[in-house]
């Protein structure tokens, strides 16, 4: 697990694409929350689409970052991400036939393993900056994922409200990483830093 190093141009390009990536996945947390409690709350098919397609966002989103960053080759621990979440979002759709427990069974085994490769993601880009919110962040997701299976073994009802917190949590260090970056950069362009 080497950490990344780059020159300082390099530095703030990774960290500019990384700005406005955290910042697009903070906000589609937000609004998949909101969709939660909403639409979700009251409406079993809207609940089962957004929790296809949680997953499948994430490794979207994982997919692009890591192409943006060098390829999936240079980008292992994303490359596992991208895989355990298509199969994820696929074991979502088949759990959706057995009944929620099932669900939670599978985003907390989800959660458990993008969390680790998410923290793993954020030790190799200490360097460029803000990931120390990262790897908080895959930390408390296998933490998460631990209680999620606990939850999924239970008598009580689940449903998506049990899971929407898990993505306002995600909005929030992903906010956190990107405005942390925006002040970083701010400063290393008013001391005369590249940009």
């Amino acid at each position: 697990m080497n950490s990344q190093t780059f020159p300082q141009p390099g530095r703030d390009a990774a960290s500019g694409w990384l700005k406005s990536y955290y910042f697009t996945r903070a906000a589609v947390a937000v609004v998949w929350f909101a969709a939660a409690f909403t639409v979700g709350k009251s409406s079993p098919p809207a609940a089962a689409a957004l929790l296809v397609a949680y997953p499948a966002w994430d490794a979207l989103a994982n997919f692009v970052d890591a192409q943006r960053s060098g390829g999936l080759k240079l980008n292992r621990s994303q490359a596992f991400n991208v895989a355990i979440s298509t199969l994820a979002t696929i074991a979502v759709a088949a759990a959706l036939t057995r009944g929620l427990h099932a669900v939670m069974a599978v985003f907390g085994s989800w959660a458990i393993l993008a969390g680790l490769f998410q923290l793993i993601t954020g030790v190799r880009r200490w360097k460029i900056g803000a990931q120390w919110a990262m790897i908080l962040a895959g930390g408390q997701s296998a933490l998460v994922g631990a209680i999620f299976i606990k939850q999924a073994i239970g008598s009580a009802t689940v449903g998506i409200t049990d899971i929407a917190p898990y993505a306002a949590f995600g909005a929030l260090y992903f906010l956190i990483s990107a405005v942390w970056l925006t002040v970083a950069q701010a400063r290393r362009h008013a001391s005369g830093g590249a940009a």
